[in-house]
């Protein structure tokens, strides 16, 4: 299939005063391939239907990655930021399962 490059964010929890944590985003660039490219078109309860995409990605995973897979938020792919659902380690590789649009804070 395709290529990928982008940036994934992460989320982490940053104490921004003596006893009040945040969570806070960090960006990471990273390089992979498309291994499934899939896009769905739901019924939802707003005036629109959700458009969600059941894509996978696989990335080339640093030490980081491996280290905070379990705080991946969004991927940015294809100018828009999506959603990861599902994280599945493959050394030396992770492999990232991505559905709907990402609507939180992103940096």
């Amino acid at each position: 299939m395709g290529k990928f490059y982008g940036e994934i964010g992460y989320t982490e929890m940053v104490e921004t005063t003596l006893g009040v944590w945040q969570e806070q985003i960090i960006v990471r660039q990273y390089f992979g391939d498309v291994i499934k490219n899939v896009s769905k078109v739901r019924d939802g309860k707003n005036l629109n239907d959700d458009i969600t995409i059941d894509n996978r990605l696989s990335i080339i995973a640093d030490p980081f990655a491996y280290e905070k897979f379990h705080s991946m938020r969004y991927i940015k792919w294809l100018g828009t930021f999506w959603k990861i659902t599902n994280v599945e380690v493959q050394q030396p590789r992770l492999i990232l399962t991505i559905g709907g649009v990402y609507n939180e804070q992103t940096n």
